[in-house]
């Protein structure tokens, strides 16, 4: 599945959560480098998903930057599919 499939599907599921603001980051000049595909407040809890195809990678500057969401208390996480993002969902205290 290409990877805007898999970030359209994850957006269309975070957009039916009551509690959620969400939206997808596309990269330009005058953005943030780095940042995740999908940013989103979740019961008041900041998280970010960078959405990956079965064989994708990140780079070193997205690894960087996910390092950095969490050191500053956020959820991030690199995610391949809309059943990930369901299951994080799941396991994240507060989320459903």
């Amino acid at each position: 599945m290409l990877e805007k499939k898999i970030t359209n599907s994850i957006l269309a599921h975070l957009r039916t959560i009551s509690d959620c603001f969400c939206w997808k980051e596309h990269g330009s000049p005058y953005s943030t480098a780095g940042l995740p595909d999908i940013i989103c407040c979740l019961g008041g809890r900041f998280l970010a998903f960078e959405v990956k195809t079965d064989n994708g990678k990140t780079t070193t500057l997205q690894d960087r930057t996910l390092s950095r969401i969490r050191s500053a208390g956020g959820v991030a996480y690199v995610v391949r599919s809309l059943d990930e993002v369901k299951l994080i969902l799941r396991n994240q205290e507060g989320f459903e």
